[in-house]
C-alpha cells in the first residue's frame, strides 16, 4: 500500500475510451439517370464532370445518430447530359464517452470518412453499369468540408426571430 502526504493513495477512476460504433449503413436514396442512351455511350469527347458532397447528422437518440452523406454526380459531354448519379448513404453510429464540444465534429468528419469507401463504390459500380468506364472518385477531405461549412455558418446574417 503506497501513501501520498501521509495517507493512502486512492486509484483514480479508470479513464472510459471515446467509442464511435457503426450501428447499420444503408442507402437512403439513389438515383442513376442515362438520358441520352445510346447516343451518349458513343461520345467520344471527354465529359466534363462536376461532383457536390454534403454531409448531415440527426439524432436518434442521446448516444445515437444518423448522418447521411450525399453525393451527386453530372457528366456533360459537348453539350448533353451523359449520366446524372445521386446517392444518399446513411449510417446509424452510437459514440459515447466524447466530450459534448467534439461530438458534433465527430459526427461531420469521422462519421462521413467511415461512409466514403462505400458511397464511392455504389456510385463507380453504378456508373459503370450504365455503361461508362467507373466514376472513381478522389478522397474527400472531411475536414476542409467541415471548416468550410463552420465559416459559412459564421457569415451568414443571423435569422429574424419569429413574431
Amino acid at each position: 500500500m503506497s501513501s501520498t502526504n501521509g495517507g493512502p493513495a486512492t486509484n483514480p477512476a479508470p479513464k472510459v475510451a471515446p467509442q464511435i460504433m457503426i450501428l447499420a449503413q444503408y442507402v437512403k436514396d439513389f438515383s442513376f439517370e442515362n438520358p441520352n442512351a445510346p447516343r451518349s455511350l458513343t461520345q467520344p469527347a471527354q465529359p466534363q464532370i462536376n461532383v457536390t458532397v454534403n454531409v448531415t447528422a440527426n439524432p436518434l437518440s442521446d448516444t445515437d445518430v444518423e448522418v447521411e452523406l450525399r453525393l451527386e454526380g453530372k457528366a456533360e459531354a459537348s453539350g448533353a447530359v451523359m449520366f446524372n448519379v445521386e446517392l444518399v448513404f446513411a449510417g446509424a453510429f452510437r459514440i459515447q464517452n466524447v466530450p459534448q464540444e467534439n461530438i458534433h465534429p465527430l459526427m461531420l468528419i469521422e462519421c462521413p470518412r467511415l461512409l466514403f469507401p462505400f458511397a464511392r463504390e455504389i456510385i463507380a459500380s453504378a456508373v459503370r453499369n450504365g455503361g461508362f468506364p467507373p466514376l472513381l472518385l478522389d478522397p474527400i477531405d472531411f475536414v476542409a468540408l467541415y471548416q468550410q461549412r463552420a465559416a459559412q455558418a459564421q457569415v451568414s446574417p443571423p435569422t429574424p426571430p419569429q413574431a
